[in-house]
């Protein structure tokens, strides 16, 4: 069988099954709340390494690595050891305890369930709201898949975008959650063994010496806090902003309400282990950065690194262009991993908690809504198209300003929410999340803070004190 034909086949099978998946899902989806988090029928496996798709995505297996390539060993320590620490410390502590506050209240979205926690309807519509930055992150996924279909085919940029847009609506439309998780699994499997793939075929570049291969390209490059770098160059923007910030990227709505698919509380152990299991895994796509500094490789666009390490490493071998088929495949099931659940949960979201609120609906009949949401799908991603058309020069940090001011936002009113026996005070809430969002802009736009995990990790700790200095407040006036 010729390359070419096996490139047709793969990929045809791969559209197939995942229609059918999603075929599966559309039987399963009366309702919105089935189009949003599923009818609790789904098994914790699933949910697991469904969740662990969701939080990797085109970031780590198509633009991370390519921070690596340029900023070296920081770069790796602050995504592949800080932003690991970051969420399995998320998972363990908000977990549990977040699931059971949504089941108590049949909350379906990220807004719906502070709602339901805070009984406030203006701090539910602002978190709708701020949501909608979530779009930023569908754009650089949308650039990074559109990379590599060109790569596959040779097809022109903005066809690229197009098939990839109209092919995740048309499995997304039809099942909503159930399609999002059932392929996720199916894809999320793919991308496990890919990692672990590419992975151990470059190891050699490595030549059994890890630190002395790295110290080849230079003391800095090599060194945990980069001092050339503009992004990672001490302990406060490799470990500390790195570990807060992708604690705080937990709370995005299409990551913190997979929370929310669990039946019950014997579900999350399960959950958890196969999140860790299946996410490390998945960090292991950030050696690519390394493979191609040291294959020697002069790459001038830093999100194209892992397109152009996958097309050259494996032409020397006669199976080469099969691997490369398979590999770009999963690379792109990757993106649409995190695109899907993103463009189901903002869509639930601008239904139930934007559309609802303001037309004075208490609520839709049975089966009402669903439409709604699937329309709101469809404008959503054409929004993020018209800007993937022409994109900024670096869409990883283009996505991480947005998404990471999303979640300096919402990291303190959520853990308050979870954590906190008595509903928190909704002033000391809307403080926080106002601080969160407004202390990151400042520091993006107006203190020229270059990385955006930084200037995130800043207005957390500012989020952070309103809290600290309210519970302060309060003890010394009993005294």
């Amino acid at each position: 069988m010729s390359p070419e034909l096996f490139k047709y086949i793969c990929v045809g099978f791969y559209v197939l099954l995942t229609l059918w998946l999603s075929w599966i899902g559309m039987r399963k989806t009366y309702d919105i709340k089935g189009f949003s988090i599923g009818n609790k029928d789904m098994s914790p496996w699933v949910v697991g390494v469904t969740m662990a798709a969701s939080i990797s995505s085109t970031a780590t297996f198509v633009i991370n690595p390519g921070f690596v390539y340029t900023h070296g060993v920081s770069a790796f320590m602050h995504y592949a050891v800080a932003g690991s620490g970051g969420i399995i410390t998320a998972f363990l502590l908000l977990t549990r305890r977040f699931r059971q506050l949504g089941e108590e209240n049949g909350a379906i979205t990220i807004p719906d369930w502070i709602y339901q926690r805070y009984q406030s309807r203006s701090l539910s519509t602002f978190f709708a709201i701020i949501n909608l930055l979530s779009v930023a992150f569908v754009v650089l996924i949308l650039v990074g898949c559109s990379l590599l279909l060109s790569q596959l085919f040779p097809i022109s940029n903005t066809l690229s975008l197009t098939l990839i847009l109209l092919f995740v609506f048309s499995y997304i439309l039809m099942g909503g959650s159930y399609a999002h998780a059932y392929t996720n699994t199916f894809q999320g499997v793919m991308m496990i063994g890919v990692s672990i793939f590419i992975f151990v075929q470059g190891y050699h570049y490595f030549q059994g010496d890890i630190s002395g291969a790295l110290a080849s390209i230079g003391d800095n490059y090599s060194s945990v806090f980069n001092r050339d770098s503009n992004l990672y160059y001490d302990f406060f923007s490799v470990f500390f902003s790195g570990f807060v910030i992708t604690f705080a990227l937990m709370m995005q709505p299409h990551i913190l309400t997979k929370m929310l698919y669990l039946k019950s509380d014997s579900d999350v152990n399960k959950f958890l282990v196969t999140t860790i299991l299946a996410g490390s895994c998945f960090m292991l796509m950030l050696s690519v950065g390394f493979y191609a500094r040291l294959k020697g490789m002069d790459i001038e666009q830093q999100d194209a690194v892992v397109v152009n390490y996958i097309a050259t490493e494996f032409m020397d071998y006669g199976w080469g262009p099969y691997a490369l088929v398979f590999i770009t495949i999963t690379l792109l099931a990757a993106g649409m991993s995190t695109l899907d659940g993103i463009l189901v949960s903002v869509s639930a979201m601008v239904v139930k908690d934007l559309y609802l609120p303001f037309s004075g609906k208490q609520g839709f009949e049975q089966g009402g809504g669903l439409m709604l949401s699937r329309v709101v799908l469809v404008v959503v991603g054409l929004l993020a198209y018209v800007v993937a058309l022409n994109p900024p020069a670096l869409v990883g940090l283009f996505a991480q300003k947005g998404v990471y001011g999303l979640a300096a936002a919402s990291l303190v009113p959520i853990v308050m929410g979870t954590l906190m026996k008595k509903t928190p005070p909704i002033a000391v809430a809307w403080g926080a999340a106002a601080a969160g969002l407004g202390v990151h802009i400042i520091g993006i736009l107006w203190l020229g803070i270059e990385n955006p995990a930084v200037s995130a990790t800043y207005a957390i700790i500012l989020s952070a004190l309103i809290p600290i200095l309210y519970k302060a407040a309060k003890l010394l006036k009993k005294m």
